[in-house]
């Protein structure tokens, strides 16, 4: 690499991180009865190269897939794992062989695309439309912005993301409409990472062959495939007392430390830690407020059914169209008007005997 292009590369958001085929693995096995038939479409993986592409075609026949479309992206200016050396992004459409395997090179028709394959091109978004599945670890620092457009095109995915994007003020409230959710795997996942990354003092390292590595413990997959997690009860065993579980002073909820403490026998709000959200069965619980920070920038999140099922109709009404689309068109409208930066002392940051804890999702029991 020239020395133009490697200062020019470190200049860039570190958003270069490849993911094992072991993780893959240990997400995806749970994901199977939805693959049969479809389109998969990994948009952000270089064929000659990903894990991902690896995993599907290793399974093609397992899976009953119809199609597979590996998308790379190519930085002018580097190309971390690139077999070629050429500046055009490429991608391929594997139909699958007779035997699942690796295919070679001389086995794939690797097409080039016109631009750089940013997923937000035209021709990528083309692409996408044909998918009826998106896998892939995307941008980091685009995340928002790739989630807002799977949402656009109504895509079924299972994605990897930072933990911290819960709390985006554009990811939590699909969170809590139950549009999105977290898969099974979370925590700690080591990552390959281009050779024009900085070593830092913890998390990374060199293995033998001089491939460098970072490793990020507030890693998880989300998804809207229908997982069997999101449907299993979180075994309750706490029963409430006022000693134990004291009111905020700003707002009617109880306070609860850890998840496993949640009362089995509390009707009212519960202020949980957000590590909720690794558990949250949409049967068993809803979800009621959050709030992050107190700047007038970041999330406020205040949802009640009744008052949002009234809005919607009265939407739908005023319209003159009572059908399907214009329903979900108005739905949404309330929902995100719903999920405007405000001031609520529903919402606001709890206090508890006095001081600021760490922010919580406040729940209730839902009745079943």
């Amino acid at each position: 690499m020239k020395n133009g292009n490697l200062h020019s590369a470190k200049e860039k958001k570190e958003d270069e991180f490849y993911t094992e085929l072991s993780e893959i693995e240990k997400e995806l096995f749970y994901y199977k009865q939805h693959f049969k038939d479809k389109v998969i479409l990994c948009n952000c993986d270089d064929p000659r190269v990903s894990n991902f592409f690896k995993y599907f075609a290793l399974n093609f026949n397992f899976f009953g897939l119809k199609k597979l479309i590996s998308v790379c992206y190519k930085n002018q200016d580097f190309d971390l794992f690139s077999k070629n050396d050429s500046e055009k992004a490429v991608y391929v459409e594997y139909t699958g062989s007779e035997k699942d395997h690796i295919p070679t090179d001389d086995e794939l028709e690797i097409k080039e695309l016109k631009g750089d394959g940013d997923f937000r091109s035209s021709e990528c978004i083309e692409i996408l439309k044909q998918a009826d599945i998106v896998i892939t670890n995307p941008p980091f620092s685009l995340f928002r912005e790739y989630v807002a457009q799977l949402m656009k095109y109504e895509k079924k995915f299972a994605i990897i993301g930072s933990q911290n994007a819960i709390t985006y003020k554009e990811i939590f409230p699909l969170i809590a409409q139950n549009k999105m959710w977290l898969g099974y795997k979370a925590g700690d996942m080591a990552f390959k990472v281009p050779d024009y990354y900085a070593p830092r003092a913890t998390r990374f390292w060199i293995d033998e062959n001089g491939q460098k590595w970072r490793s990020l413990g507030n890693i998880c997959w989300y998804t809207n495939l229908d997982i069997t997690k999101r449907h299993e009860d979180l075994v309750l065993y706490a029963t409430y007392t006022p000693e134990k579980y004291p009111k905020y002073d700003n707002y009617d909820a109880i306070n609860v430390d850890k998840v496993m403490e949640i009362p089995k026998d509390y009707d009212g709000v519960m202020g949980v830690p957000i590590t909720f959200l690794d558990k949250y069965n949409p049967d068993q619980f809803e979800i009621v407020a959050f709030r992050k920070g107190n700047d007038g920038k970041d999330l406020v999140y205040s949802f009640t059914e009744n008052n949002f099922a009234s809005d919607a109709s009265k939407i739908i009404a005023d319209s003159g169209e009572p059908t399907a689309a214009s329903r979900q068109a108005a739905h949404h409208a309330v929902f995100q008007n719903s999920c405007q930066t405000e001031t609520h002392d529903d919402v606001i940051r709890p206090i508890l005997n006095g001081k600021n804890i760490y922010r919580r999702v406040c729940i209730r029991h839902q009745h079943r």
